[in-house]
């Protein structure tokens, strides 16, 4: 198959597709706007689920190697009340990859990396416009004047798609906002509070708010807290004492998580996309992961990309017809991801809502598990 393939956007997606392409004998080029895969913090650590995530990476052939970087001890998680009770307290089997083993971002992206040739990722290449060419396919253009042609391009670059205005008008809406800070070396600095987080996540869930830690492999915690969507600016989120009033009257143990926070809060908007957003197939194009689908970060939008990559690479590896491919990708993806964007915006409803606690509570009872697939 002799066709120029673009992605842009060298996330988790975007890898997984280049990937798994790859393992068919098809070659791809990436795009991303960073200069380097160190250039910046990839964020905390997700849970890959076995039906998505963890199934992308069986495609990629990187499940055993998944295997040796990710910590099935990371699903235990906890769920307190203001006070510090725990409410839910899921322990998960000892070594089992059956459930949804966390791993660390920048090790999963660093896993993808590594089993790419080392000139599929065009760093320092951020595409501010593609423009359809009168004999097909698209001319890219990159800050900075760079120029490249492509004969299907693929749109993984997350929430503010440059690629998705070709396809879809469709407009963000803001749903909730996000505060995070960070914790390094917690087991030495921070004793008692790697002990109250544990190896896993903590929910501490109150009145329209939560107060979560996750633990990363490195040995650190990341701190968020979600506030409901308000008329707020952005900087009444970046100082410890603003936030610490916010949780005035919570157990000292829990406010500790912000005041141990190695620098100033991060805030930032959480945005989606309409659910139930689609286009109408145009030919060379389409759209993965958060370009296609941007959800409240309630444990799927990776995973959705990741198997959005992994089942675009098959059809574009089983069908002679790059649109052919593309629409069949595209159908499938739409039916899949429908319900999946309706849950998302459910749980996040739920979480910030007054009556979270009891609502996660039975949320979390719930949860089924499938087994992890083989490499």
């Amino acid at each position: 198959m002799m066709m120029r393939i673009a992605i842009a956007g060298g996330g988790l997606g975007g890898l997984t597709l280049a990937r798994i392409l790859h393992r068919h004998g098809i070659d791809a080029v990436v795009y991303e706007r960073e200069a380097s895969r160190s250039a910046r913090s990839q964020g905390g650590s997700l849970d890959l689920h076995p039906e998505s995530g963890q199934r992308a990476l069986a495609q990629a052939g990187l499940a055993g190697r998944f295997r040796s970087e990710a910590r099935p001890e990371g699903e235990e998680h906890r769920i307190l009340d203001p006070a510090g009770r725990t409410l839910v307290h899921h322990t998960p089997q000892p070594g089992s990859f059956s459930g949804r083993p966390e791993i660390d971002r920048a090790a999963l992206r660093d896993l993808l990396l590594d089993s790419l040739p080392g000139d599929t990722v065009a760093w320092q290449h951020r595409l501010v416009a593609a423009t359809p060419r009168p004999d097909g396919g698209f001319g890219l253009t990159f800050d900075g004047g760079h120029h490249a042609d492509c004969d299907v391009l693929v749109g993984a670059d997350g929430a503010r798609s440059v690629v998705r205005p070709l396809l879809t008008d469709a407009k963000l809406s803001y749903v909730a906002t996000l505060v995070e800070l960070s914790i390094s070396d917690a087991d030495r600095r921070h004793p008692d509070l790697a002990e109250l987080v544990g190896p896993g996540n903590l929910w501490c869930v109150g009145v329209n708010q939560i107060l979560a830690a996750q633990r990363l492999g490195d040995g650190g915690i990341r701190v968020g807290i979600s506030l409901r969507a308000d008329d707020r600016h952005l900087d009444t989120y970046r100082s410890k004492r603003a936030l610490l009033d916010m949780f005035d009257g919570w157990d000292s143990n829990l406010t500790a998580l912000v005041e141990a926070g190695d620098s100033a809060p991060t805030p930032r908007r959480i945005e989606a996309l309409p659910t139930g957003t689609r286009w109408a197939h145009q030919s060379g194009v389409t759209l993965i992961g958060d370009a296609a689908h941007l959800m409240p970060p309630v444990g799927e939008g990776a995973n959705q990309a990741m198997l959005d990559a992994a089942e675009l690479a098959g059809e574009l590896a089983a069908n002679p017809d790059p649109d052919s491919a593309i629409q069949a990708y595209e159908e499938a993806m739409f039916t899949r991801i429908h319900p999946i964007a309706e849950m998302s915006a459910r749980v996040q409803a739920m979480m910030l809502s007054p009556t979270a606690a009891d609502d996660i509570i039975r949320f979390f009872s719930r949860r089924p598990t499938e087994p992890a697939p083989a490499d």
